[in-house]
C-alpha cells in the first residue's frame, strides 16, 4: 500500500476517534441543561454518566467490537458500526424524556466501543512498517479535536453564548412559541449532537469504502476455520504470552486512564472549584489544554517512528506527575497554579501512554485475536474507570476539600504506569508486524 494510501485511510477511521471524545464531552457539557429540561436528579446524571461513551457503554461495545472484528473483519465493523452511533444520537437530539435520552447515550456508547479496537488494528494492519507510530499519532489527534471542536460548539450555543439567540430562534421554529426556557437552553446541547451526527455520516460514507485489511485476508485466505468468539477468548488467555501481554498493556493504561477519565469528565468542575473560576474561563482553559494536546501529539507523530519509544513514554509520565505535583506543592487557588497545571497536563496528554496502549495494543498480538484482546483490554479499562469515577467523587468531596488526597492517589497511579511501562517497552518500532507476531508466538499464529 503506498504511503499516502494508508495516511487517507489512517485520516478516515481517526474520524471514529473524534466521535468517541467528542460524545463524552458533548455528553459532560449539556448535563445541566438536560437536568433542567427533564428535571433530572443527581442519580438520573449518575446514570446517564455510567452507561455512556466514557464508560459502561463504550466497555461493553469495546469487548463485542473486537470479537465481531476478528471473526468478521475489520471493514464489517466499518460498514455498520456507524449508522448505529448515527441512531444514538439522533435519539439524543430528539429525546423528550429520561428514557430516550438514556437509550442514546447508551446506544451511542456501545458504538464508540464496538469502533475503537476495530480501529486501532485497522490503522497499525494497513500501515507501512516506518510510519505505523505516525498513523497512531494521528488517530490520537483526531481524539484531541473531539473534545476541542465540541468544546467550542458547547461555549457558542449555550445560554449566554454567542450563537444562542440563534439556537433560540431554532428551538421556536421546531418547537412552538410557547416553549419554556429550559426546553429552549437544551436545543443548545442537541445543535452540538447534531454537529457529532453531521461527522459521523461523513466518517461512515468514507469507512465504508475502505479495502479490507490485508492481513485479515491473508488469515481468512489461508484455508483456517474462523475462530468463534469463545474460541478467540478461550486462545487468548491459554496463550501465556498473550496473557503476560494483557497485563502488561492492562496496566500501563488503566493505572493512567484512571487519572485521564475523572480529568476528561470533572476537568471544568475541578477548575471551578478547587480553583475558583467561572465556568467560562473553565471551559476556555479545558479547551485550551486540548489544543496543546493536539499541538504536542503532531510533534511526536514526527518522532515516534525515529525515536527510542521508552524516552517519549517516560516523557510523557514524568510531566504527567510534575503537573500533579504542583496541585501539591502551589496548588491551584491562584492562576500560576491553575495554568501550570492545565498546560503541564496538556503536554502530557500529547505523549500520553494511550499512543502507546493503541500501537503496541496492535502490534503485540497476532492478527487471529488481535481486536478481540484490545476489546477485552478497553472493556477492563473503560469499566473500572466507570467505577473510580464515583470513588473519586467521595475522595474529592463536595468542593474539592479531599483535592490534595486525591492528588497524592493520581501520582501514585501515574508512578505506577510509569515504572511498569519503563521496565516492559516492547522492541517493536520499524519491525514489520508478522514479524513480531512470529517472534513472540511462532509459526502456528
Amino acid at each position: 500500500m503506498a504511503n499516502s494510501g494508508s495516511l487517507k485511510s489512517t485520516i478516515a477511521v481517526s474520524l471514529t476517534n473524534y466521535l468517541d471524545a467528542g460524545a463524552i464531552v458533548a455528553g459532560a457539557s449539556g448535563l445541566t441543561l438536560w437536568q433542567n429540561y427533564l428535571g433530572l436528579t443527581e442519580v438520573h446524571l449518575g446514570w446517564l454518566n455510567f452507561i455512556s461513551a466514557n464508560c459502561l457503554g463504550a466497555a461493553i461495545g469495546a469487548i463485542i467490537g473486537g470479537f465481531l472484528a476478528d471473526k468478521y473483519g475489520r471493514k464489517f465493523i466499518f460498514t455498520y458500526n456507524l449508522l448505529v452511533y448515527m441512531t444514538g444520537v439522533l435519539l439524543v437530539m430528539l429525546s423528550t424524556n429520561f428514557p430516550m435520552l438514556l437509550a442514546g447515550f447508551l446506544v451511542t456508547g456501545i458504538s464508540v466501543g464496538v469502533g475503537v479496537p476495530a480501529s486501532w488494528t485497522y490503522i497499525s494492519e494497513s500501515s507501512e512498517v516506518n510510519n505505523r507510530g505516525r498513523n497512531i499519532c494521528i488517530s490520537q489527534m483526531s481524539w484531541g479535536f473531539g473534545p476541542m471542536c465540541i468544546l467550542l460548539f458547547g461555549m457558542l450555543f449555550a445560554p449566554g453564548g454567542y450563537l444562542f439567540g440563534w439556537v433560540e430562534s431554532v428551538a421556536h421554529m421546531f418547537g412552538g412559541a410557547d416553549m419554556s426556557q429550559e426546553a429552549v437552553n437544551a436545543f443548545s446541547s442537541r445543535i452540538v449532537f447534531f454537529t457529532l451526527f453531521i461527522v459521523a455520516f461523513i466518517a461512515w460514507n468514507l469507512q465504508r469504502q475502505l479495502q479490507e485489511s490485508a492481513e485479515f485476508t491473508a488469515q481468512k485466505a489461508s484455508g483456517q476455520k474462523q475462530p468463534g468468539m469463545l474460541d478467540n477468548i478461550k486462545l487468548l488467555f491459554t496463550n501465556k504470552i498473550a496473557v503476560r501481554t494483557v497485563v502488561f498493556l492492562a496496566t500501563i493504561y488503566l493505572t493512567w486512564n484512571l487519572v485521564a477519565s475523572v480529568m476528561g469528565f470533572f476537568q471544568p468542575h475541578i477548575y471551578e472549584t478547587a480553583g475558583g473560576v467561572s465556568n467560562e474561563q473553565a471551559n476556555w482553559m479545558n479547551c485550551i489544554q486540548w489544543f496543546i494536546i493536539v499541538a504536542v501529539t503532531f510533534v511526536v507523530s514526527k518522532l515516534i517512528d525515529k525515536t527510542s519509544h521508552k524516552a517519549i513514554y517516560t516523557f510523557g509520565l514524568l510531566v504527567a506527575i510534575a503537573a500533579w505535583l504542583v496541585i501539591v506543592t502551589i496548588g491551584v487557588n491562584g492562576m500560576v497554579g491553575l495554568w501550570l497545571f492545565a498546560i503541564l497536563w496538556g503536554v502530557q496528554g500529547g505523549s500520553s501512554p494511550q499512543i502507546f496502549y493503541a500501537l503496541w495494543g496492535s502490534e503485540l498480538f497476532p492478527a487471529k485475536f488481535r481486536a478481540g484482546a484490545q476489546g477485552l483490554m478497553f472493556f477492563i479499562v473503560r469499566g473500572l474507570s466507570a467505577v473510580w469515577g464515583l470513588v473519586f467523587t467521595y475522595i474529592y468531596g463536595e468542593n474539592g476539600e479531599g483535592f490534595t488526597i486525591a492528588a497524592f492517589c493520581m501520582i501514585a497511579l501515574l508512578a505506577i504506569s510509569l515504572i511498569v511501562g519503563f521496565l516492559g517497552v516492547p522492541n517493536t518500532r520499524g519491525r514489520a508486524l508478522d514479524a513480531i507476531t512470529k517472534e513472540r508466538y511462532g509459526d502456528n499464529y
